[in-house]
């Protein structure tokens, strides 16, 4: 009774509120493309820029709550229905545009590590949200393979991107994004060839539902990656929006690499269905097969069993039963049909 108190008691407590710092990897100010030295909380980010009239904010979020996205969408003036999308994540890729914010969702995708025939998770998912202003970007990621860091370090080793601003840093993300497509593409691919070879080598096992989960997978890949093609292809090609000549290039070419790998995973669904088809056959023939031998050796012990069947009626009057070479006559006609039987069989390839 005491611990069922204490727990009630605790569940009746309100909750402490998380501050939106502990939600934020990581906050700069780049000014001329270049990150200004010392740590900035979102808000004193925010003011550096806007009270110097040049540069711009990039804030990190990862997993953020209620609370501390809504502090954010009330620093940088977000608006309110972005941000319940950025907290509850599991949004289908899209570009939306509130004034002069752009907001792109995307899919992420990891490759899990797995055996051939393991019925387990091959292809992690998460995503990622890019809010681009003329003054800031902030992207909120969800899942824990998809860290932005290598991205911002690279970003800063280049400061001539990120002399284009926040289009610079919208182009940096979706280019990462694209990129672990083809890398878990290419991983996805040496499964799908591994287990075509065993399906397609003599006298293995086949076990579909490998393949199905496999093919599972693979459309869940697709689901994150295929629909992502739209917005880059406005992001690229239309002129109103605010982003940089520039940059709409660079995610053109962005915009074609996705292109490549979305037709390469709508193959892999392609050719997983043709080996689901092919197992099946493959096990067919491998029942036919087995049954057509158990039907020959079936036949084959038919005859002695017949013969020992006729001979143990027990009549009086019947052939050779008196005669002293009865016994090994009806056992050589019986081992002389079996072995004509086999023969029969085996030149038929039913043994």
């Amino acid at each position: 009774m005491p611990s069922f108190r204490a727990s009630r008691s605790a569940r009746e407590l309100p909750r402490v509120p998380v501050p939106t710092a502990r939600a934020i990897v990581d906050c700069g100010v780049y000014v001329q493309g270049r990150r200004l030295p010392g740590r900035f909380t979102h808000r004193d980010a925010c003011a550096e820029v806007r009270n110097r009239g040049e540069g711009f904010v990039w804030v990190g979020l990862h997993d953020p709550d209620d609370r501390q996205m809504g502090d954010i969408a009330e620093t940088f003036g977000l608006h309110a229905l972005v941000v319940e999308d950025a907290v509850k994540a599991r949004q289908r890729p899209k570009l939306e545009r509130y004034d002069d914010t752009l907001v792109l969702v995307m899919r992420t995708v990891s490759y899990v590590e797995h055996e051939l025939h393991s019925v387990s998770e091959i292809v992690e998912s998460g995503e990622i949200m890019v809010f681009c202003a003329p003054d800031f970007v902030v992207t909120v990621r969800h899942g824990e393979h998809s860290g932005l860091a290598s991205v911002r370090k690279q970003l800063e080793a280049d400061p001539a991107m990120l002399m284009y601003g926040p289009g610079a840093v919208l182009h940096a993300v979706a280019d990462y994004v694209v990129d672990t497509y083809i890398e878990v593409a290419a991983s996805v691919e040496l499964d799908i060839d591994a287990m075509e070879e065993e399906v397609f080598t003599p006298r293995s096992q086949v076990a579909v539902e490998s393949i199905y989960q496999l093919k599972r997978e693979v459309v869940e890949l697709r689901r994150a990656v295929t629909p992502l093609a739209i917005p880059l292809q406005l992001l690229g090609h239309k002129p109103d929006l605010p982003l940089p000549k520039e940059i709409r290039r660079y995610l053109r070419d962005v915009a074609d690499h996705h292109t490549g790998v979305a037709e390469r995973i709508a193959d892999f669904d392609g050719s997983l269905s043709a080996l689901i088809s092919a197992a099946l056959a493959k096990i067919g023939v491998q029942q036919n097969t087995d049954m057509r031998k158990i039907s020959a050796y079936v036949a084959i012990a038919a005859v002695p069993t017949m013969g020992a069947g006729i001979y143990g009626m027990n009549f009086e009057h019947m052939p050779e039963l008196r005669w002293t070479y009865g016994y090994p006559l009806v056992l050589s006609v019986i081992a002389v049909a079996c072995v004509a039987l086999f023969v029969t069989f085996r030149r038929n390839h039913w043994l």
